[in-house]
């Protein structure tokens, strides 16, 4: 190709507007900004519909960064042997950071708990980030990048699954932010062809272990640098491609081999123990077939329209398609990882915020490549189709958020209640200063309670992750009736799944409240001889009658799902219901 031919081949842009598009580009830098606030405020906006609401998972990494903050070390609860029940070490550390800071976990801030505000606004912060990489790769590719990045964040501001998940108190937000840094570090260096560079190698490498330390498969993220060499490699290249993928690989290894040998070292496994207790098998091809579910949640038209613009994008010969073929690699990688993981029991796929994220950007930005190389008749029917498509999916995605903000997943603010200061208080009845609960939601509990608590659901007790793992219930239960034997029992709907309320020991406890539930017996249980007489019994199913009546009842009835748990919480609190 002659270089009169190569030039032609550029857009309009490149070959005679250069220093008018970059004097464009500085005048609408303020645009810019506002394009990224305006995003971020309508995320947010979508994010407030859902209040105070964290899922109770998130405050089991809140009580770890607690314990870790107060130099006890990494323990769910004052007391508690070392586990590593959390699988999200970088976002563990971040709040760790924030309580030493005075930031989360001391009190309220401008009238808001902090432990609510903190955390929020964290996720807030890396939504910003993320839009203001997305407006740095869309600069690549055209002068109303401000544009590009307004329309990202309207998109993601209208996905359920994207938003509910952010704010979830969970490591969402981060994940997403790390990943789609990720994607950019391999465009904007494939866009420069340095991507062999091994500046270019260790960053991406670093990235890949950051996601890998945010969550468990984030470990996938490795492959995303020698794949993108991989897709542009070259024969004069592939001496410097062999070397960078080494450093990338190096980069990688060093951060997650420190803390994996640390992990092996302080707890004994290679995994941490939520990995052991859901028992993540190892996956096959059809699991692939998963990621048809994110078809039928995103809307099939949309992902129809998504698929004929980057085909017509990738088809077209532009200066940027290596940029975007880089930009698939990690949204691939993120389909894969959603697609093998286990079905999750929450709602709304919360595994699937990087390629809502990464999607969301890939769309856009080939929506702006076919529309600027397309002639009148061809932008306006492409833009009716693609009203067409978006239409309905946002219609239905407001069916969804509708439905999660009616009927949310347990709330952390629940289970401080009724699995933490509920329980208190069933201590303070029977006068018992050393007591122990069976239960199985360890997240609010474990920042309200002074029992000591035994997790049903393994994530923060080895010795149930491994009967889980194993799926020996039987063993569980002689685990719990002959060698724990806790002094209250709590279980309930799936979890009668394990046995334990039915089986024969529980004549050793007595029922303080119950639960009229299809299958097994659910409720509440004490163990008979730590009632001291009659009238403690009687006071333990009086107080049960009422506060917990109330707490189920407004929380069934969505009066409390969005509610803050009180100005703090901290153990052998007894009153329930605050706002």
């Amino acid at each position: 190709m002659t270089a009169t031919t190569a030039v032609s081949a550029l857009p309009v842009e490149t070959q005679e507007e250069q220093p008018q598009a970059e004097t464009a580009r500085r005048r609408t830098r303020p645009w810019s900004w506002l394009s990224v606030l305006g995003g971020t405020a309508a995320i947010g906006a979508h994010g407030s519909l859902y209040g105070n609401w964290f899922v109770d998972d998130a405050a089991i990494t809140f009580a770890y960064s607690r314990s870790i903050a107060e130099g006890l070390g990494p323990v769910v609860q004052p007391g508690a042997d070392p586990v590593e029940g959390f699988s999200n070490p970088t976002w563990t550390v971040l709040l760790a950071v924030g309580r030493l800071l005075g930031l989360f976990d001391h009190g309220s801030l401008f009238g808001v708990p902090d432990y609510v505000l903190f955390p929020k606004g964290l996720a807030l912060l890396c939504v910003a980030a993320m839009l203001t990489v997305c407006h740095g790769v869309a600069r690549r590719v055209t002068s109303r990048a401000w544009l590009v990045t307004l329309v990202v964040g309207g998109l993601l501001a209208v996905i359920p699954s994207f938003v509910i998940w952010v704010f979830s108190g969970l490591e969402n937000s981060l994940y997403a932010l790390v990943i789609v840094g990720l994607a950019a570090v391999l465009f904007h260096a494939s866009m420069d062809d340095r991507l062999p560079a091994s500046k270019v190698a260790a960053v991406a490498g670093l990235l890949a272990a950051t996601a890998a330390l945010t969550r468990p498969e984030g470990l996938i993220y490795a492959g995303a640098y020698p794949l993108a060499v991989l897709i542009h490699l070259r024969r004069h290249t592939l001496g410097a491609s062999v070397r960078g993928v080494v450093v990338s690989v190096l980069a990688f290894a060093v951060p997650v081999g420190a803390y994996f040998t640390w992990r092996y070292l302080e707890f004994g496994r290679l995994l941490s123990n939520p990995s052991v207790a859901k028992a993540q098998g190892i996956p096959e091809v059809a699991d692939l077939m998963r990621s048809a579910e994110l078809v039928g949640y995103a809307g099939p038209l949309a992902v129809l329209a998504l698929a004929v613009v980057l085909g017509m994008a990738l088809g077209r010969s532009t200066t940027w398609r290596r940029g975007l073929a880089s930009l698939l690699v990690p949204l691939m990688l993120a389909v894969i990882a959603f697609a093998v993981l286990k079905p999750d029991w929450m709602a709304q796929y919360r595994f699937a915020t990087p390629i809502w994220a990464l999607g969301a950007l890939v769309a856009v930005l080939s929506a702006v490549e076919v529309f600027r190389n397309g002639q009148r008749r061809g932008r306006v029917v492409l833009a009716a189709g693609l009203v067409m498509s978006v239409v309905p999916s946002v219609y239905v995605f407001g069916i969804h958020a509708r439905a999660f903000n009616s009927v949310p997943n347990i709330s952390m603010c629940y289970v401080a209640d009724r699995l933490g200061r509920v329980p208190n208080a069933y201590a303070d009845i029977i006068g018992a200063t050393e007591a122990s609960i069976l239960l199985p939601d360890l997240g609010g509990s474990a920042l309200t309670s002074r029992l000591h608590l035994v997790d049903l659901g393994g994530l923060v007790e080895p010795r149930i992750a491994d009967f889980m793992k194993n799926e020996d219930m039987a063993g569980m239960r002689d685990w719990v009736f002959e060698e724990v034997r806790p002094t209250f029992i709590h279980s309930r709907s799936v979890w009668g799944d394990t046995g334990i309320s039915a089986d024969p020991r529980m004549r050793d406890y007595v029922q303080i409240y119950r639960y009229e539930l299809p299958g097994a017996p659910a409720g509440d249980w004490v163990r008979r001889d730590a009632v001291p007489d009659e009238e403690a019994l009687r006071k333990l199913r009086e107080y049960a009658d009422t506060v917990v009546a109330e707490v189920d009842h407004k929380d069934v009835t969505n009066v409390w799902p969005s509610r803050t748990c009180g100005p703090t919480l901290r153990p052998g609190q007894t009153e329930v219901g605050q706002v």
